[in-house]
């Protein structure tokens, strides 16, 4: 049976990438991308998680630059696309389809585990961050970018950031929505980064 959840991203998949910063089309935009998220990981090749990872355009650019990246995300559609779009790329990623709040990994299994836009969808965001973080591998990174949207949606980056806290010694916040080229046009929500080293 096919769940609310599942149901309702389906219905956004086939147009999920017209939004610049979902489909990375933009050389501009992807190369943004690129310049944010390089600098935050391990030497190569990191073991990285991307959960609730849509149509796979992160895990592309991170497989790209030679990760080992497994993406999980709750729409069948959104994985067909993200599984397309790598074989396109010439790139091997394991996409599963599955809920990211409970992701069906083993425990200390990846350098970076990676979330974009995700955790504040679940009710329970502390207890999702808390089974994120054990998967992490000693010295692994977590990077959530997060945000709170002019509808009133998503988690204030303060409030995210003391998530992270709860459970982190170090919660290091970069704040996103100034830069334009990221988003492919001018936003104005609150949205941020949260580097977690340790």
């Amino acid at each position: 049976m096919i769940s609310d959840a599942e149901q309702l991203w389906d219905g956004y998949a086939n147009d999920f990438d017209e939004e610049a910063d979902h489909g990375l089309r933009d050389p501009q935009v992807r190369a943004a991308w690129q310049a944010l998220l390089a600098p935050l990981l391990p030497e190569q090749p990191a073991r990285i998680a991307d959960l609730g990872c849509g149509t796979g355009s992160l895990a592309v650019l991170l497989a790209e630059q030679g990760n080992t990246v497994s993406g999980l995300d709750i729409s069948g559609n959104m994985i067909r696309v993200a599984r397309s779009k790598a074989q396109e790329a010439g790139v091997s990623i394991d996409f599963g389809q599955g809920d990211a709040a409970v992701p069906p990994f083993a425990p200390a299994s990846f350098d970076v585990v990676l979330a974009r836009h995700v955790l504040w969808v679940f009710e329970d965001p502390d207890a999702v961050l808390q089974r994120w973080l054990n998967l992490l591998a000693p010295n692994g990174r977590l990077i959530l970018i997060e945000g709170r949207w002019s509808t009133g949606a998503g988690l204030r980056a303060s409030e995210c950031r003391s998530l992270v806290l709860r459970h982190r010694a170090e919660a290091e916040l970069q704040h996103l929505t100034e830069n334009t080229q990221l988003w492919g046009r001018t936003v104005d929500d609150d949205r941020y980064l949260i580097l977690s080293p340790s």
